[in-house]
């Protein structure tokens, strides 16, 4: 099928205005410009954090007869006075004799406390005493007359400081300075056009004592301590006459007489007779202090030979008894009964150690705590018979 003359017309002039159309974007004034980039690597590379490098020292100058000899000082802390510095333009930076370019310094105003952050970027000051030479910025910011006392101190600030100080701009104040820390400052600094604050605290730091023989010199008209080994001996107490002992006067044991060591042990003893805790259990009711048998009437006479009782004799009216040990060695169990002061009963082949007999489970009680303190903690209180 073969379309009207008109439409094939029309379709053509369409066809060929598309042509047109594009051939259009890349030639004549429609053709594609590339803007240059050369001023923007400009721009940034003097305000980017490339901008800080490289650090720049410089060699050793004179100014007014003084040596100035730069050094890349970290820990650098002074205290001086400001001085304005016109060359410095309004960005907040100022200009030190040796601290290195470009580097970060935090300048207070000892009569305000006020604190600012700057860039280091010139030499300076050129003439006169003062520390620091301070642009037009960095005055405004930490407003302060001429000659006016300042602290600089070295800092490492944050990149976001340091690019704000870079391109003319003001960082954020800093923390103000005590005003007890303050006066400490202005004393140090007094009439002296300037004081380092940092070699100050190296010497304090310092342990060594300067040799005697050749004295360390004295600055600023301050007197300087002795050295150590100057300074005078001092006298040894008077010794004290050690006070000869406190002998007790004792009666000295007849060596080989074995009566001598019996009588040590001999005497009366007084039988208790009565007894403050009353019966516990099922044990026979006794009056609230029950009266104790007398067991031994007569002073007991000890002998050098032990025990040799199958089986103790028990009141009637003891109704308890406490049960040190049992041994199957009769000596032993001897040895026990003498030192607890109780009795020896055989059992079959064993020998039972007891104390007693006691009337009330209380006094027997009593008797156990003793006996387990002296090492026996099997003891145990039991029936009599």
């Amino acid at each position: 099928m073969r379309l009207p003359t008109d439409v094939r017309a029309r379709v053509l002039a369409l066809g060929l205005t598309a042509l047109l159309a594009a051939c259009g974007r890349f030639g004549g004034d429609d053709t594609p410009r590339f803007e240059s980039t050369s001023s923007a690597t400009v721009e940034r590379s003097s305000t980017g954090p490339e901008a800080d490098f490289p650090v720049v020292l410089g060699e050793p100058y004179t100014v007014n007869g003084t040596l100035y000899t730069p050094v890349d000082t970290l820990n650098y802390d002074e205290v001086g006075y400001a001085v304005a510095d016109p060359s410095g333009g309004n960005g907040v930076t100022v200009a030190h004799r040796t601290l290195p370019m470009p580097s970060y310094v935090e300048i207070t105003a000892l009569d305000t406390g006020k604190t600012v952050l700057a860039r280091v970027e010139r030499r300076g000051p050129m003439s006169g005493n003062g520390v620091v030479g301070l642009s037009a910025g960095a005055k405004a910011q930490l407003e302060v007359a001429e000659n006016a006392p300042v602290r600089i101190r070295r800092v490492n600030p944050p990149e976001v400081d340091r690019a704000q100080l870079r391109m003319g701009q003001m960082a954020p104040l800093r923390m103000e300075t005590p005003k007890s820390l303050l006066a400490v400052l202005k004393r140090k600094l007094a009439n002296n056009a300037s004081v380092s604050l940092a070699s100050a605290k190296q010497q304090s730091a310092a342990s060594v004592a300067p040799n005697a023989a050749s004295p360390a010199k004295v600055a600023s008209g301050t007197k300087e301590l002795p050295p150590i080994a100057a300074l005078p001996k001092r006298k040894a107490p008077p010794s004290v006459a050690a006070k000869p002992p406190v002998r007790v006067a004792t009666t000295p044991m007849k060596s080989g007489n074995a009566t001598d060591f019996e009588k040590a042990f001999t005497g009366e003893r007084k039988a208790v007779k009565s007894y403050p805790l009353a019966p516990i259990g099922n044990a026979r009711q006794v009056s609230e202090v029950a009266p104790m048998p007398t067991v031994r009437s007569a002073p007991r006479q000890v002998s050098a030979a032990p025990r040799t009782a199958q089986k103790a004799e028990i009141p009637a009216d003891g109704d308890f008894v406490v049960q040190a040990a049992a041994f199957s060695s009769k000596a032993n169990a001897d040895k026990l009964a003498n030192s607890i002061d109780g009795f020896v009963e055989k059992s079959g082949r064993f020998y039972r150690v007891r104390k007693g007999p006691f009337v009330s489970r209380g006094q027997a009680e009593a008797a156990l705590a003793k006996v387990r303190a002296a090492g026996y903690k099997d003891a145990r209180v039991y029936k009599a018979g």
